[in-house]
């Protein structure tokens, strides 16, 4: 099961492979850096187009804040998408505003984490991701991939 994990800050992409490295996660990883990557992804289009017919993510970790389409974007248009919607995602942002939690539930996110301040919180995340979303929780199988 693939995570894709949907940011635009740099370093902490490096951080979350460096936690998910340090904590063996043996899933593979996909990074992208915003919204329109992400959808671009998710439809296979443009530099994506190759991974046409393959499975979707089994988890989308999405930031917010971003330039482009923002995660917020992002999100409603997944999960208005009768293909799209049965991948859970896993909002990972700066984000405490107690509105960004209330719309994001609203539109039909799993999850909402805000992200640690230091690496050894992040690397608690990521355990705690990884025990609960890849070992207790039973996900559903998105295994058809959109056709365009």
């Amino acid at each position: 099961m693939t995570i894709l994990v949907d940011d635009d800050d740099e370093d902490d992409l490096l951080l979350i492979q460096d936690a998910f490295d340090e904590h063996k996660v043996p899933n593979p990883i996909v990074f992208v850096q915003d919204g329109e990557d992400l959808m671009d992804y998710l439809y296979r289009r443009g530099s994506y187009e190759d991974l046409r017919g393959q499975p979707f993510p089994g988890v989308v970790l999405l930031d917010l804040n971003m330039p482009k389409k923002d995660g917020r974007a992002a999100l409603r248009e997944m999960k208005a998408d009768e293909n799209l919607r049965c991948i859970p995602v896993i909002v990972l942002t700066t984000s405490m505003a107690q509105e960004d939690i209330t719309q994001t539930y609203a539109s039909g996110v799993s999850s909402f984490i805000t992200k640690p301040v230091t690496f050894d919180g992040l690397c608690d995340v990521v355990k705690a991701l990884r025990h609960y979303w890849f070992n207790i929780v039973a996900l559903p199988r998105c295994e058809e991939s959109v056709k365009n």
